[in-house]
């Protein structure tokens, strides 16, 4: 794949990605985008090390209606916090998840079984004759998944 390509192909899915955000939080109550410093404290809370700043996108407390999440509300929600990776879509998926194809790096399925149920990969399903979402837990998100394959990724 040229470098071009592989740039544009980037800059699309990054596109899809922040649609996928936008849809889930205008949409859906109890998504939340969190900035870096917001993310570095909830990882510090947990003990949990901060290479895995990039293994979530979003969190998700499930009865939060109405209610804006702020910083300094961490503490007040920190068990009821769900860290969400958000994978996106357009493709026509009349039974989300089934039928997704996705990447996912180790770092994102570590962080899932350190956390176990307060971890969800979020699949957004963004076509508008399927528009859904479908979160999964690793464990169960293993139990679907039909073909997993190791990619290398190297920077020389």
């Amino acid at each position: 794949m040229s470098r071009k390509h592989s740039f544009i192909l980037t800059l699309s899915n990054n596109v899809t990605e922040k649609e996928g955000v936008n849809y889930l939080i205008e949409n859906h109550s109890g998504f939340f985008k969190i900035d870096l410093v917001t993310k570095k404290k909830l990882l510090d809370l947990l003990g949990i090390e901060h290479r895995f700043l990039q293994a979530f996108d979003l969190i998700y407390i499930p009865y939060m209606v109405g209610i804006e999440f702020d910083s300094e509300s961490i503490e007040t929600y920190l068990e009821d916090i769900i860290f969400v990776e958000l994978k996106t879509t357009k493709k026509y998926l009349p039974e989300n998840p089934k039928g997704f194809f996705f990447g996912a790096t180790e770092n994102e399925f570590k962080f899932g079984e350190i956390l176990g149920c307060k971890f969800r990969f979020c699949f957004v399903c963004l076509n508008e004759k399927s528009l859904s979402f479908s979160l999964q837990t690793i464990q169960e998100l293993e139990q679907r998944i039909k073909n997993k394959r190791i990619q290398f990724q190297i920077n020389l």
